[in-house]
């Protein structure tokens, strides 16, 4: 099996406190103490460094949308934070410098005790893409790249690295992260995308996806590991998904569970002020749900 086993319930996680009515940064550390409270086992926090404006079909977000950068926010909220677990979801790696965010996600996983995880994906918005000077069409090659630099920076004695995109030799960062592994969860529905999982990283982190979808999108992460194998020292792969966004119920959660789903990193509906997001990570805390 690559896939972890199956769990009778998932774990609960919350989406997207970088953007919205907690932007603020005391609203901000608000939530986020409250949810480590309540039992939330994970905060995710997504990314784009810009806006297409005006937006296209590829970005339908206002340019004008409040988004602070994923490992900033993090950070801030590993010092107000002691144990809930802390997750970028995803990083556009392609569009990152490798070496300076290998240095700021160690430093990240270095101030918050080994509580970091590192979701990534390779992007979806041309533009975007462009404008950093990137060839849209290889940003996959590019951001595996950025990756396998990054894990030497963390890992090796002696890092090391010469690819098409990132070499470099005679260099070395600390301090290194506090995890001896730093899990790395790979985002994305394409095909590429689910194999750089089950291939390449302790986790899959499934965007929106329901519980049908993502049964099927797990069925096809087995598939792709077993025909191109899997590393034995990266552990049977976790399965993270972020339901549609908006309310979820208890027969979703266990649906999703049912599926092969170990976490489920909540989305609140869009437009809430401070009170509504307040109420929905009460309404959506582990022990309010079980207790339903």
């Amino acid at each position: 099996m690559i896939v972890q086993p199956p769990v009778e319930y998932p774990s609960i996680g919350l989406f997207s406190l970088n953007e919205g009515a907690s932007v603020p940064p005391g609203p901000l550390a608000e939530v986020a103490t409250l949810a480590e409270e309540l039992g939330y086992e994970s905060l995710w926090m997504g990314e784009h460094p810009f806006l297409p404006d005006p937006p296209g079909p590829h970005s339908p977000f206002s340019a004008q949308l409040q988004l602070v950068d994923p490992v900033i926010a993090l950070t801030y909220l590993a010092g107000i934070t002691s144990r809930i677990r802390l997750a970028t979801g995803i990083l556009i790696l392609p569009l990152r410098n490798p070496i300076v965010l290998a240095k700021a996600l160690a430093s990240l996983d270095h101030l918050s005790g080994g509580r970091l995880t590192v979701g990534i994906g390779m992007g979806y918005i041309e533009h975007q893409a462009r404008m950093f000077g990137i060839d849209f069409a290889t940003r996959g090659a590019r951001g595996r790249e950025h990756l396998a630099a990054m894990r030497t920076l963390w890992h090796d004695a002696k890092p090391e690295f010469h690819g098409k995109y990132v070499d470099f030799h005679n260099v070395d960062a600390h301090p290194r992260p506090v995890q001896q592994s730093v899990p790395v969860v790979a985002g994305g529905h394409t095909v590429p995308a689910l194999k750089l999982a089950a291939t390449q990283c302790q986790g899959w982190y499934g965007f929106g996806c329901t519980p049908q979808a993502a049964a099927e999108l797990v069925r096809q992460i087995e598939e792709l590991g077993a025909r191109h194998g899997r590393p034995e020292h990266l552990g049977p792969l976790e399965i993270t998904v972020t339901p549609p966004r908006g309310p979820v119920s208890d027969s979703a959660l266990r649906a999703y569970a049912a599926a092969g789903v170990h976490r489920v990193v909540t989305f609140p509906q869009l437009g809430l002020d401070l009170a509504g997001l307040i109420d929905y990570v009460r309404t959506h805390a582990p022990a309010r749900i079980l207790a339903h």
